[in-house]
């Protein structure tokens, strides 16, 4: 009888670590606490009546007839929906596999439906004005996750945000009061943003001092000097300090009378034009041009980059330059695009969920808008809850914005790798 032996191990598969299977649970568990609240909301304590969804203004092409949603079937239905959907994320997870984005998005769109029904009753929610003003909130959100994600795709950490949105306002309003011009006003409000970006690059850069710290500083030493100089030289003489030209909305021709699209995106101000191109141009100037290689490449590897000839601290600084500019005129929307006046603080801590929007998106321009879009939605969302006396407290409604900002970076993002070198000084060996 032949015995054969089998062969031995190859040293080089021996060495080959054993594959783990990693799963992630962290969706599924989130998944599973927002379906139990769907259950006590809209099943344990259901709300009866009918919420009219209305789609179109009096100056559209044609009128799309509202739509009228029974609250208590909604409920239930939108349940089910999230319960099947968290289901299927524990199958996935399970066998190794990766929850898709579109399952997610299903999931909160089901919850949001199932939740604005639920809170608003028997009362209407103007579809195309709710998404107006999440657009509107927005706007200066944007400006800063721009001025966050060149910041932070350079390697410098931009915690100073809050403040380069507050400078821009302060210096808005100031100058078009003094001047009587918009434009004049964008500009100023664009150079401070430029100023407070110089600062945090010298010390950071230059000085090597921790990038987060000069961020917190900044954001507190300009919120001193535009609180001192509103008490003492706005306050006292509004008319000549504090009274600028605000920019006309400009509605486009044709495209402004499209249902439900035309007033949210199209019959907006110069500054809100601006935010979409300024969007468009970060996201080619950083991903399809050689500049933006040049960028990235700081920003992952500032010593390689320094090897192939690029000047690392000079890009970082100039990028950082150009990141306050575009912060700072998004500033301006807060004055003369929006509410007419400088009031003390009036950013309200929006800089920092810039930053928030800015690791939402994952260190993309088009990923962080959408994720201010999200926070812009959330506040516009509390603002028309609390006009139609939702039943929930006040104090409740007014946490929603950051809540969902919470709850879409620690719950939906979780860790997440940022630029390599990000927040770390290069010293040139």
């Amino acid at each position: 009888m032949t015995v054969t032996t089998p062969a031995p191990a190859s040293p080089v598969a021996a060495a080959e670590p054993a594959s783990i299977l990693v799963r992630h649970w962290r969706l599924p568990v989130v998944f599973s606490v927002f379906s139990v609240l769907a259950i006590v909301l809209f099943l344990v304590f259901p709300r009866s009546g009918t919420t009219t969804y209305t789609f179109s203004s009096k100056n559209d092409f044609f009128t799309i007839p509202g739509l009228p949603v029974p609250a208590v079937a909604t409920g239930i239905v939108m349940t089910i929906i999230a319960v099947a959907i968290t289901v299927v994320a524990y199958l996935l997870v399970a066998r190794g596999r990766r929850v898709p984005q579109w399952l997610s998005a299903i999931f909160a769109l089901a919850l949001l439906i199932g939740f604005v029904t639920w809170s608003v009753g028997d009362g209407t929610v103007p579809v195309a004005g709710l998404l107006a003003g999440a657009l509107g909130l927005s706007v200066p959100i944007i400006y800063g996750a721009m001025g966050g994600v060149l910041s932070e795709r350079v390697g410098v950490v931009n915690v100073a945000i809050e403040g380069q949105l507050l400078g821009g306002a302060f210096t808005s309003a100031m100058l078009a009061t003094i001047t009587h011009s918009v434009v004049v006003g964008l500009i100023g409000a664009a150079v401070a943003g430029m100023i407070v970006s110089f600062v945090l690059a010298a010390f950071s850069i230059k000085y090597l001092v921790d990038q987060v710290i000069v961020g917190i500083v900044l954001n507190v030493l300009v919120s001193g000097v535009t609180g001192f100089f509103y008490t003492a030289v706005m306050a006292n003489n509004t008319a000549a300090f504090n009274l600028p030209p605000t920019l006309p909305a400009l509605p486009i021709p044709v495209l402004s009378q499209i249902p439900v699209i035309g007033p949210v995106l199209f019959d907006q101000t110069l500054i809100v034009y601006v935010m979409y191109v300024a969007v468009a141009a970060v996201y080619v100037t950083l991903f399809h041009t050689r500049w933006g290689l040049r960028v990235r490449a700081v920003g992952e590897h500032p010593k390689a980059a320094d090897t192939v000839g690029i000047n690392v601290n000079s890009t970082r600084f100039w990028t950082v330059l150009i990141a306050g500019a575009i912060a700072g005129f998004g500033g301006a929307y807060f004055t003369i695009g929006g509410v007419g006046g400088f009031v003390k603080d009036m950013t309200s801590g929006l800089g920092y969920i810039a930053l928030a929007a800015v690791i939402f998106g994952r260190w993309d321009p088009i990923r962080a808008t959408l994720a201010a879009l999200l926070f812009g939605f959330a506040n516009a969302l509390q603002s028309l809850l609390g006009l139609l006396h939702a039943p929930i407290p006040s104090e409740f409604l007014r946490m929603l914005p950051y809540l969902v900002t919470i709850f879409a970076v620690a719950g939906l993002v979780g860790m997440s790798r940022g630029p390599a070198a990000s927040g770390k000084p290069y010293i040139k060996s």
